[in-house]
């Protein structure tokens, strides 16, 4: 259950970001759900390689290239995410940027009652 619902705010999430940052175009929420389980699998696999890969360029920048990474890999969901489109770079990097404000935030919700 705790997960549902962590998928359905992000979802809203995608929605919200589409709504706020110009250039970025989401065609329900059902394409918002596939978003979500598209940029899922992308952070569990290609993710953890890109960082590897850029962790020297990461160390020099004091970690800033992360947000280009971020905005790369939220244009490449975006890519196999139909119902969901990124005019540019631009619109990529603000809303991965917000996506990354949000998450931690998402990710304290734990609805495990002892």
């Amino acid at each position: 259950m705790n997960m549902i619902l962590k998928w359905i705010l992000f979802a809203l999430l995608i929605m919200f970001i589409a709504w706020v940052i110009p250039g970025i175009t989401i065609t329900g929420f059902l394409s918002a759900l596939f978003v979500v389980v598209i940029l899922s699998v992308v952070n569990l696999l290609i993710r953890p390689l890109v960082n590897l890969i850029s962790l020297p360029l990461n160390v020099i920048t004091l970690g800033i290239f992360s947000l280009i990474i971020n905005a790369l890999l939220f244009l490449l969901v975006a890519k196999f995410s139909p119902g969901f489109h990124i005019d540019g770079f631009w619109s990529g990097f603000f809303g991965a940027l917000i996506l990354s404000v949000f998450t931690p935030l998402i990710d304290k919700i734990n609805l495990h009652r002892n």
